[in-house]
């Protein structure tokens, strides 16, 4: 991932305040070596992330990185990709590795409603077969005649292509998954983690590799050095806490050993402080 803020010297001033980001940890989502371009999705939450609409074209920009540790992309495995809203930004550029690599790709693409998918084409390019899922509302249309369309969250979405009951046929069987990576709110990955041990399991691969990219705070993301990302985990049988990870060194993390309980609760500390400066931000915009 990368380190994104503009210029303090560029940004613009509204009644007196001036619109400089913090630094931003954004996955790359895709390269152009050719015209060298990176790309890069932001999702608009929090204050600095909003502030990257008033970027402007050819506006200088400090981007650092890219840091983390790449993701896994072996070749020669069955995958099963799980995303949930900005993290299929993510996923589509890792099914695109895997593929090149010999991997077979079954993906999982949720989104809250129909109107929030992007990238279509790219995510199509990046898989064997793909279960489009929205939370609820009305379903996202295949483009491709072997895809498939679900409504409900992710873990039902696989729960029902396990037991055929999607409207289409499967191209894979989930007991012949390697490896799952999952990316998405802490919820959502939280929930596919309890899956696979509960009603995924009769279905899975016994010693099926579990990964998920773990989006906690980070400051510095220059990887073990302020100590804003820090991640509890625990031992993936006793549930006992082990030891405290930097998540900016690796943010994929082996789903048993991650406390998600601990990763929630510390995402929510600036919770307050994050509704004040988005509401503070909502002010200065009608001024703007």
């Amino acid at each position: 991932f990368y380190r994104l803020q503009n210029y303090e010297s560029q940004a613009p001033i509204v009644d007196g305040v001036r619109l400089t980001l913090e630094g931003i940890a954004l996955t790359g989502a895709w390269v152009d070596t050719d015209r060298d371009l990176l790309s890069m999705v932001v999702l608009e939450m929090g204050v600095s992330s909003r502030l990257c609409t008033v970027l402007k074209p050819g506006e200088p920009v400090v981007v650092m990185g890219p840091t983390g540790t790449p993701s896994e992309t072996p070749g020669g495995e069955t995958v099963l990709l799980a995303g949930g809203g900005l993290g299929n930004a993510v996923l589509f550029s890792i099914g695109k590795a895997l593929r090149e690599r010999g991997s077979r790709v079954i993906y999982f693409a949720g989104y809250r409603g129909h109107d929030h998918i992007f990238h279509q084409d790219a995510l199509e390019e990046a898989t064997d077969q793909v279960v489009w899922a929205v939370d609820q509302g009305e379903p996202i249309a295949p483009r491709r005649p072997h895809d498939l369309s679900f409504v409900g969250n992710i873990v039902q979405a696989i729960l029902a292509y396990a037991k055929g009951e999607l409207s289409g046929t499967p191209m894979f069987a989930l007991n012949d998954v390697d490896r799952i990576i999952a990316i998405g709110s802490d919820r959502m990955m939280a929930a596919v983690t309890e899956a696979r041990h509960t009603v995924l399991q009769p279905y899975l691969k016994a010693g099926h590799v579990g990964v998920a990219s773990i989006n906690s705070m980070m400051q510095c993301m220059m990887k073990e050095v302020c100590g804003q990302c820090l991640q509890q985990h625990v031992d993936p049988v006793t549930k006992v806490p082990t030891e405290v990870v930097f998540s900016c060194f690796n943010q994929d993390q082996e789903m048993d050993c991650v406390d998600f309980a601990n990763l929630r609760q510390r995402l929510k500390g600036n919770s307050l402080a994050e509704k004040l400066t988005n509401r503070y931000l909502d002010l200065l915009m009608t001024k703007q």
